[in-house]
């Protein structure tokens, strides 16, 4: 009847366009907000498909000197020379690999010994070859050798233990071999972020549909993510924004610093943006949880606009005294004093709160390096200024740096010393002239935070988490 055939004309026009509204919806990068969960649930979802792999664990192997390509290809956990970036051979293992249509060859998903594996990457068969004898094996200079058995002083060894930065702590060999084995290769190899396309680092449990994207696209104001170009486009002609969302609590020159809460209308922003660090930070835990905390984000700001360069995050009730949980400089802007510009931030922050702060254990090797760094002089140069006695907590109160952080690197400088039966603190002839070079280098410094630029008042928030 003409009333039948029409009721099945209006369905399937609903269904056609309800097809194409949530298509275009997952084209353009929207999705809703995912429930709290850690990244371990990830971790047991990724090892479910690669169970047959676990079970047989590929042995490593070093092929003989003249041996050539088989035609299945090297065995994953071949031990190769694999000619990095075209500059140098490098000892390589074979992690993975694929048979590649296009080039109609194998390519090898390879860890470079001896290197951070940020630098793991897909290479074709055309760089690889076997290792020579004795290639890269490394005899010690006996200087070397000498000076790695020298004994240290009890005080710099009470400072190294205190500072121990395992980045397992917490976990049963278990948990650690079930996080290499879910992070072992980049899922997403490029990052496109505003002008800048990006080399990414390590893996990170994006949502199942941007996950195994080769490339990402992603807007650099709201963190929108996009699986290509095109729907990137889309989404800027509808995107009027020019910075960040949140409130701007700082601005000096170029610099501006916006806080944004994990809490509200911005919670699925910083779940974008803690996606997108976990890209180039090789922690072993990422929550989708950011309710408990507040992200600072650094900005270089020009013409265009304000331009993502790092951010930190901090917790908003900490009970271990916390300043900083998280840090994170993109790639193209290291090397530019972010970094310690992130530092000293969270310290201004933590003088406005009135109360010293440190930052979350453990730290990675160039977070140590780089809040030792801040340690040394920000103590320095509050010593030389200082006139008087000053106990260690007087100087705690005053750097808003943490008692035991206050001791451990007065220890490594050699200033605390025993004199008449009590320690006290002392500046040495050599720790001065290091100060008077370093404040001659910071004079030219853009990057220094200037605490009166800072619009800030510390907020009591209600702890509405668990």
């Amino acid at each position: 009847s003409f009333f039948y055939s029409f009721v099945l004309h209006v369905c399937f026009i609903f269904h056609f366009i309800c097809f194409f509204f949530f298509f275009f919806q997952a084209e353009d990068g929207i999705r809703d907000a995912q429930e709290s969960r850690g990244l371990g649930d990830v971790y047991k979802r990724q090892t479910a498909t690669r169970k047959d792999k676990d079970k047989h664990q590929h042995e490593e192997f070093e092929p003989p000197a003249d041996a050539t390509e088989p035609e299945g290809g090297w065995k994953e956990g071949s031990k190769l020379a694999g000619h990095w970036e075209e500059r140098e051979w490098r000892a390589t293992t074979i992690m993975e690999k694929q048979w590649d249509e296009r080039e109609k060859g194998w390519s090898y998903y390879v860890h470079y010994d001896d290197y951070n594996r940020r630098l793991d990457e897909w290479i074709t068969s055309r760089e690889l070859r076997p290792r020579k004898q004795e290639e890269f094996v490394v005899q010690e200079e006996e200087e070397t050798v000498v000076k790695r058995l020298k004994r240290v002083s009890r005080a710099e060894a009470q400072a190294e233990s205190i500072h121990v930065n395992d980045e397992h702590a917490g976990l049963d060999e278990e948990s650690i071999k079930e996080h290499h084995e879910a992070t072992r290769m980049k899922n997403i190899q490029r990052l496109v972020l505003g002008k800048h396309d990006i080399n990414t680092w390590y893996f990170s449990p994006f949502p199942e549909e941007f996950r195994f994207c080769k490339k990402l696209w992603s807007c650099e104001w709201c963190l929108k993510f996009f699986r290509n170009a095109d729907s990137l486009k889309r989404h800027n002609r509808k995107c009027n924004s020019m910075h960040p969302p949140g409130d701007e609590i700082y601005r000096k020159n170029n610099i501006s610093v916006f806080e944004v809460d994990g809490m509200g209308e911005n919670k699925l922003f910083c779940q974008n943006l803690s996606f997108l660090a976990k890209l180039f930070l090789d922690h072993k835990t990422l929550y989708y949880d950011v309710d408990p905390f507040l992200f600072y984000l650094i900005c270089q700001v020009d013409e265009r606009g304000c331009h993502l360069a790092g951010y930190f995050s901090k917790e908003k009730h900490s009970q271990d005294e916390y300043n900083l949980a998280c840090i994170l400089t993109l790639p193209p802007y290291q090397q530019k004093g972010i970094g310690r510009f992130i530092i000293s931030f969270s310290y201004e922050l933590s003088k406005k709160e009135g109360k010293p702060g440190t930052p979350e254990r453990p730290l990675s090797d160039m977070g140590y390096i780089a809040y030792s760094s801040y340690w040394k002089w920000a103590l320095l140069d509050l010593l030389e200024k200082h006139e008087g006695e000053i106990s260690i907590k007087d100087i705690s109160e005053a750097s808003c740096i943490k008692t035991e952080d206050v001791v451990i690197t007065l220890q490594r400088l050699g200033l605390i010393r025993y004199y008449k039966g009590d320690h006290i603190v002392s500046l040495t002839e050599e720790s001065l002239k290091e100060l008077e070079v370093w404040r001659a280098k910071q004079k030219d410094n853009t990057m220094l935070v200037d605490p009166n630029k800072l619009q800030w008042t510390p907020k009591i928030y209600q702890k509405t988490w668990f």
